[in-house]
């Protein structure tokens, strides 16, 4: 079974590191415009519940599964980089990374997630 690295980013900080599957997650609702949890980050509750409940997000997830189930039946396969990516890499892209690690570490993955842009700061916008 390959193993996989998830790497949570923001694009207003860098480009998307380079990753077999880039999952841009700015189309989905952003908890940074709601004051009480701008400051906030992926690893708070809040903004967990928030991102999770967002339509769409937990599908993502599901497709995200299979997909990288399907890149290991690869032959040559031994390594999946999968990027998380929002605008400023604080919230959603965090959300999403912790979560597909737990679901793909339930199916047997080794799993290593890397927040890229967590500490920076807040992305005025």
């Amino acid at each position: 079974m390959a193993d996989v690295v998830i790497v949570s980013f923001g694009f207003l900080h860098a480009a998307a590191p380079d990753a077999d599957v880039v999952l841009d997650l700015r189309a989905f609702r952003d908890p940074h415009v709601d004051p009480r949890m701008r400051q906030l980050t992926g690893r708070d509750r809040l903004v967990q519940r928030t991102v999770i409940g967002t339509r769409g997000v937990r599908p993502l997830l599901r497709a995200t599964v299979r997909q990288v189930a399907a890149y290991s039946q690869g032959p040559s396969v031994d390594r999946i980089v999968i990027g998380s990516g929002c605008a400023g890499g604080r919230h959603r892209s965090v959300v999403v990374a912790e979560r597909l690690a737990r679901r793909l570490r339930r199916r047997g993955h080794h799993v290593t997630v890397q927040h890229r842009d967590i500490s920076k700061p807040v992305v005025q916008r």
